[in-house]
């Protein structure tokens, strides 16, 4: 059985988690980010090397089983026991195929040491000598995982994995991850590992989190004023794939910023490519939509690249010289800044952070927060 020793971290995010989970001090740890960063390859590594070694001696997993299409959990009284362990247990040979075989895993199930449990039926029971995770926590309900946090005994670790963005079926921030890591961020005996875009490993997880941020940015709701620059890029750039409009002249009277010369009023989202034919040449494309809209508008092309979406709306006109780094932390997006710009990047008590919190919310459904990178901490 080929377990921890044999997974190299790939990324920095990835090596935090190895530290946070290898470390004895620390008996509860949550790693939080989209699919493809390798939490639950990690964690589940850890666990069964963990019991290989007789460090500990039971591994329970309490993870919710998800109807994709309906999104409805399906719990052990719906199908059965033994069904649900099928379910349940198939996750683990497709993330340790190249690890372990699904005998080993049986086997140790049948031995008890090995335990998939319904996040419906913790309340009562105290897990000693073992390893509990909660995977894919951001489908569970706040309270079922704080109830799954409760269980931890003596000579326990508990750990905490989701994806509080993209695999939630609920309002983001108000799911089971991201209520557990809030609590997680201050306790001492705690750790919480944010991994992002930049810790993805998986082939085509990237790809698909472009797809998941595409989709969710098409089903987006557009009002008159949206739909009314929609419908002049119908008409005067056919061949530009629009993917989304977000306006905020609203957000600009609410902060203050109707008079700020370089913002738009509204942001343009396109397929990667597309811009120019959104624009024109001349920019006669964009002129004459404008001039239909009533709006001041300003293009982006989707990538993964999240520096170009904060840049395109920053009051600032040379802030993106300044951005070290934007990527998701937990149910929000975290925007790194060089420490000498970092007041104009929040702006007088806060303004422009509060109005770029404002308009991913409106776009992704994402809170901006905001940290100054040092100097020191940059060269090296």
């Amino acid at each position: 059985m080929k377990l921890l020793g044999d997974i190299e971290p790939k990324s920095k995010g990835q090596e935090a988690l190895v530290k946070a989970l290898l470390d004895d001090e620390v008996d509860v740890v949550g790693a939080f980010g989209p699919s493809g960063t390798g939490k639950s390859l990690i964690t589940i590594a850890y666990a069964l090397d963990s019991l290989k070694k007789g460090k500990y001696q039971k591994f329970i997993i309490a993870r919710p089983v998800i109807d994709v299409v309906t999104g409805k959990e399906i719990t052990a009284a719906d199908i059965g026991v033994e069904d649900y362990y099928k379910i349940a247990s198939a996750y683990l040979v497709d993330i340790l195929g190249n690890y372990t075989s699904p005998q080993e895993i049986r086997k140790l199930h049948e031995e008890g040491k090995l335990m998939l449990v319904d996040t419906h039926y913790l309340r009562g029971r105290t897990f000693d000598d073992s390893v509990i995770l909660l995977d894919d926590a951001q489908n569970t309900e706040p309270e079922a995982a704080v109830e799954a946090l409760m269980r931890i005994g003596k000579n326990s670790k508990f750990i905490v994995v989701g994806d509080p963005v993209f695999q939630t079926h609920t309002e983001i921030g108000r799911d089971g991850a991201s209520m557990l890591r809030e609590i997680l961020l201050n306790e001492d005996s705690a750790r919480v590992i944010d991994l992002g875009i930049k810790d993805i490993v998986r082939p085509g997880a990237k790809r698909g989190i472009k797809f998941m941020m595409e989709l969710r940015m098409r089903k987006r709701k557009l009002n008159d004023l949206e739909k009314k620059v929609v419908e002049a890029g119908k008409i005067y750039a056919p061949d530009a794939d629009v993917i989304t409009v977000v306006e905020f002249t609203e957000e600009k009277r609410k902060f203050g910023l109707e008079d700020n010369q370089h913002l738009p009023d509204a942001l343009v989202v396109l397929k990667e490519g597309h811009a120019p034919r959104f624009i024109g040449r001349g920019g006669e494309r964009i002129a004459k939509i404008e001039e239909d809209s009533g709006l001041k508008l300003r293009t982006v092309e989707l990538t993964l690249n999240l520096k170009d979406l904060i840049s395109a709306v920053h009051p600032v006109p040379w802030m993106h010289k300044h951005i070290v780094d934007v990527d998701f932390a937990g149910p929000s997006l975290l925007v790194k800044v060089n420490e000498e710009e970092f007041g104009a990047f929040v702006g007088q008590r806060g303004v422009y952070a509060r109005f770029l919190s404002s308009v991913m919310k409106k776009l992704l459904g994402v809170e901006v927060w905001a940290r100054e990178v040092e100097k020191k901490r940059r060269r090296r």
